[in-house]
């Protein structure tokens, strides 16, 4: 909607008055057509027949009287624009005095507007006390444009609102449904299980919520900073993007029970599998905690746990819900013990590295022995009367049972240092020795007497 250009000031000529009738009438068209496009706006329908409340109630009573009050105005300004039209016709010619009353009629405050009633026969006039009130055309049409705005501004705001969450919500709200049938189908009911509660309050929000936006859409309507346009915002959809996130939550919820119902047999499988390793496992740190009692001596031997029986029991819990077909049951229990069957098998294999850890010390020690052995071997030192002493020592302690590791771990070091010793020392440089026909040489004759030394413990508990 338009404004009229011009000010009171000198008496107008002909050709002023003519283009100032053609201005009023094209901005006569363009009101008229804004406001049967108001009038006709499915907002503005949806308003008079909605059952308000809150601050759209106030808004649209408001907006009710200044829609009113814009036909009133419209109303003037049209009985103004016809009575210049009819003084400018009376000849072709206007006289100075027909020139005197166009330029009064067109550029003075000479249009009267009356109160108009409203609801209850309330007068409806803007100003307190005023029952009638002057306009110039130009302020008249000013004074439209911004009842106009006001107006549109409301009736826009309310339709967007409307054409927005409404819908959306009756969207969610099917698929809330769906979900609700599904999560029944698969045990997840209110009361039982915790998805299930938040179904129901899901559903009492959504109900609520499409309530209080079919009857009050402009207290979810967040207005654009900086905008003066009609409908400058958006709506304003804090609620219901809470609780679509919620339904998706409890959806991802029931995938999982519903992958528990198909998955069910082969998780159980795998998890009498992963018990029954780490019961295994047990029995032989069990057994092996016994060999190391009896074959390691002046050493702690961790005890060993019995088998998961708590564990057992639960998968045995597990198997029922299965047969019964109470997957929400099901589904934490199996994860819960999926992840302590692992940590039993952990624990079971922790186990039986600690208990046999003192033959496994063992072990290395044996080794150590004869690679020195080796070693000095490799540089002719083998028959060091020392040398095999300690070896001999040593080699008595490790394969003696039951075996003191402390005791043990001590002549290994001896023999190492008097090897180390031994191989540091300069040595004098060899001189052949004259070989008897058919007599052995001494290095064969101490390997064999050392075979022979060691042969004596070849019947002794390793």
């Amino acid at each position: 909607m338009g404004g009229v250009a011009g000010s009171p000031g000198p008496v107008m000529d002909r050709d002023e008055v003519d283009r100032a009738l053609a201005r009023l009438g094209a901005e006569h068209e363009a009101i008229e057509t804004s406001l049967l496009a108001l009038q006709d706006h499915a907002g503005r329908r949806l308003l008079e027949g909605a059952e308000l409340t809150g601050v759209t109630k106030e808004r649209w009573t408001s907006t009710e009287a200044s829609i009113t009050l814009l036909w009133t105005y419209f109303d003037a300004y049209a009985g103004a624009l016809r009575s210049a039209r009819e003084v400018r016709a009376r000849r072709r010619w206007s006289s100075r005095e027909d020139l005197v009353e166009l330029t009064e009629l067109l550029r003075g405050e000479s249009v009267t507007v009356a109160g108009s009633h409203g609801a209850g026969g309330a007068t409806l006039l803007e100003g307190p006390g005023r029952l009638s009130r002057q306009f110039s055309l130009t302020a008249l049409v000013d004074r439209m444009n911004d009842l106009y705005a006001t107006s549109l501004d409301m009736v826009v705001t309310a339709d967007a609102v409307w054409s927005a969450l409404p819908a959306r919500i009756d969207l969610l709200a099917a698929e809330l449904q769906r979900t609700r049938r599904l999560a029944h189908s698969v045990g997840v009911r209110p009361g039982e299980h915790p998805a299930g509660d938040d179904l129901e309050r899901i559903t009492r929000t959504l109900t609520a919520l499409r309530e209080q936006v079919v009857s009050d859409p402009l207290a979810f309507w967040v207005p654009a900073q900086g905008s003066s346009a009609p409908g400058g915002g958006r709506p304003d959809t804090t609620v219901y993007d809470r609780e679509a996130r919620a339904l998706e939550d409890v959806r991802r919820e029931i995938d999982a029970v519903l992958t528990v119902r198909q998955d069910a047999e082969a998780r159980l499988v795998r998890l009498r599998d992963v018990l029954s390793r780490a019961d295994r496992t047990l029995a032989e740190a069990r057994t092996a905690r016994g060999e190391v009692l009896a074959k390691i001596a002046a050493t702690e031997v961790p005890v060993v746990s019995g088998p998961p029986i708590v564990l057992q029991e639960q998968l045995s819990t597990a198997a029922e819900y299965r047969r019964q077909a109470q997957w929400h049951r099901l589904s934490p229990l199996l994860e819960s013990l999926e992840q302590k069957a692992e940590d039993e098998l952990l624990r079971a294999r922790e186990s039986l590295t600690a208990v046999t850890a003192p033959l496994a010390v063992r072990a290395e020690l044996r080794g150590r022995l004869d690679a020195y052995k080796a070693k000095v071997a490799r540089h002719g030192l083998a028959e060091d009367p020392l040398l095999i002493e300690r070896y001999d020592a040593a080699r008595r302690m490790l394969w003696s049972a039951p075996c003191d590791l402390r005791v043990a771990e001590q002549a290994v070091l001896r023999y190492q240092h008097a090897a180390a010793e031994l191989l540091a020392a300069p040595r004098p440089p060899e001189r052949p020795t004259p070989q008897v026909p058919g007599q052995r040489a001494p290095e064969d004759r101490i390997d064999r007497g050392d075979r022979g030394q060691r042969g004596g413990f070849e019947g002794e508990s390793s």
